[in-house]
């Protein structure tokens, strides 16, 4: 009998994400309105997908969502859904919340002057990701340039003016766009 090999669940997470959140039609993926779909049929897609996931099971999804900083999936009743960072033509339905009083937006030194004029848009994903601190802002930032520029987003005077948001995670907020009005460079 051959042990099984331990499923990487970084490796898990990102082949999960590009399943839920950017591609689901080609695991053959039916999402509904908010984003669920069967753990069952995930499950049997990833197995095909990935000959080494042949064991794949339900504990290794709720291993990788709990070993994750990031609360990227939730597991429910049989389902399993991304939070947020969906790339696809479905627009999914999410009901707004009442945010804190202040988010952060990290981005590159080069966008600032667009963003301040423009407002922050979602660039190609369903929805404008925000941070509920500095450091996960910070982080973020990091990924589009070295030398980070943090923004602050007046949530309560947004919220008042109608501006929906949308409650990700723990860490991540969502908004449909942030007029310029609403943000600060520090």
């Amino acid at each position: 009998m051959t042990a099984s090999i331990p499923i990487n669940p970084t490796a898990l997470s990102k082949a999960v994400s590009h399943a839920l959140r950017h591609e689901p039609w080609l695991y053959e993926l039916e999402l509904d309105a908010e984003g669920w779909t069967s753990v069952d049929h995930l499950l049997a897609a990833l197995r095909s997908a990935n000959p080494a996931w042949s064991g794949l099971a339900v504990a290794d999804l709720e291993h990788m969502i709990a070993q994750s900083e990031k609360k990227r999936h939730e597991l429910r009743d049989g389902k399993i859904r991304a939070f947020y960072g969906h790339s696809t033509p479905q627009k999914l339905e999410l009901k707004p919340a009442v945010p804190p009083s202040i988010f952060y937006h990290g981005t590159s030194p080069e966008a600032v002057t667009t963003i301040l004029r423009e407002g922050l848009l979602p660039m190609g994903r369903q929805y404008v990701h925000l941070s509920a601190d500095t450091l996960t802002a910070t982080k973020v930032g990091e990924r589009k340039a070295k030398a980070a520029v943090i923004l602050c987003v007046n949530a309560t005077a947004a919220h008042a003016d109608g501006i929906a948001f949308y409650h990700g995670n723990e860490m991540v907020w969502l908004a449909n766009h942030v007029p310029p009005e609403f943000l600060s460079d520090g």
